[in-house]
């Protein structure tokens, strides 16, 4: 489908052979510029007479000279995860702040407090602040900061300290009256057209995560009909003497075709499904942010609007328009260069897991 031609496309100086190319990438990547390295670990069940909850270790080292120490480790649960998110959105409202893992979670798959969904949210919640370690604007925000090196008792503290209930409703009531002005008139042709992007990107994304899904169960399916298949052949080469070394033979062959396809089916779980979903949940958040943009315009363009037909007050309008204008400039730049770098974070993404995926399906065959 031409409609995505960009995220697909390759560039004719990559080399050929897929393993290759994955290394290049990573090579240019290069860790020597990173100065801040973090790592989601040694999960831990608590159980209290209201609720029962795992938190996570957070170790972080830095050679940051705004941070007070070279190493921190600190414990956190899944809800100052999502407090640090809605920090980022309330700081950078155009910015795209990566998603948390709350629906990385394949139905059907896993259990909620099993060892599979414990270890399947960690590493979601290790790429969430690694993605927000490695943005250029992000990594400096001042509760990321707090949140990577605050005990408990201190985040807990500063997380009181959060706009009070009337700042929220006065935010929420000025986000609804500005979702239902209707379309933006003066909307550059540039977010426009980011917005027809997302719309088909969303839909590609997600009839791939349904795609994937189906697929692996296919294989869960076959493999489990396969784990009945193989001793069949077992106990009927003890019944059939003349043809038991055959028997055992295809009992032995189905075996290895039983743990080639675990290993198969394990490199779509661990790497194919993560992405798709972490995607599906990015093109929900970027037309948030998109909507976010419009919003701000809409507040100029009524505030535009209200002085050509207002004769007095012109000067107090013409400060606020001034505001307003400075507000929907930092917030388009803010985007424009986020979009850029996001789409490039994805095409590598895309790009590097789908080729992963060949070649497992390439060792699977060979074997």
């Amino acid at each position: 489908d031409t409609s995505l031609t960009e995220v697909n496309s390759f560039s004719p100086s990559v080399p050929i052979s897929p393993s290759s190319m994955i290394n290049q990438y990573k090579f240019e990547d290069g860790l020597e510029l990173r100065d801040l390295f973090i790592t989601v670990d040694d999960p831990e069940s608590h159980i209290t007479a209201i609720e029962t909850f795992i938190t996570y270790r957070v170790v972080t080292k830095t050679t940051r000279g705004e941070f007070d120490s070279s190493e921190y480790e600190v414990r956190r649960r899944y809800q100052d995860f999502l407090w640090l998110k809605s920090k980022l959105e309330e700081a950078h409202p155009t910015l795209i702040i990566p998603p948390l893992p709350e629906k990385f979670i394949m139905k059907g798959m896993v259990e909620r407090f099993s060892d599979e969904f414990i270890e399947t949210r960690r590493k979601a919640l290790h790429k969430f602040l690694n993605r927000i370690a490695d943005h250029p604007t992000l990594t400096f925000n001042e509760d990321f900061k707090i949140f990577l090196t605050a005990q408990a008792w201190e985040l807990s503290s500063h997380k009181k300290q959060g706009p009070g209930l009337l700042s929220r409703m006065g935010q929420t009531v000025r986000a609804v009256a500005s979702s239902v002005r209707g379309a933006v008139k003066n909307r550059p042709e540039m977010f426009s057209e980011m917005n027809d992007y997302m719309e088909t990107f969303s839909q590609k994304i997600n009839l791939l995560d349904k795609i994937a899904h189906r697929i692996y169960k296919e294989e869960r399916d076959y493999c489990n009909e396969m784990k009945e298949y193989g001793p069949i052949h077992t106990l009927w080469s003890a019944s059939e003497e003349d043809i038991a070394d055959s028997l055992k033979g295809i009992a032995s062959c189905i075996d290895r075709c039983c743990k080639a396809t675990e290993k198969r089916m394990a490199g779509l779980s661990e790497h194919l499904l993560p992405l798709l979903h972490e995607y599906v949940l990015y093109s929900e958040i970027l037309m948030g942010v998109l909507k976010r943009r419009d919003q701000i315009q809409g507040e100029l363009d009524s505030k535009v609007d209200a002085l050509a037909n207002k004769k007095t007050e012109k000067d107090l309008f013409s400060e606020e328009i001034g505001k307003l204008e400075d507000k929907v400039e930092r917030a388009n730049n803010a985007l424009k260069a986020d979009w850029d770098r996001w789409k490039q974070n994805m095409q590598w993404d895309m790009r590097s897991t789908f080729t992963n995926v060949a070649e497992n399906n390439l060792r699977y065959y060979e074997e």
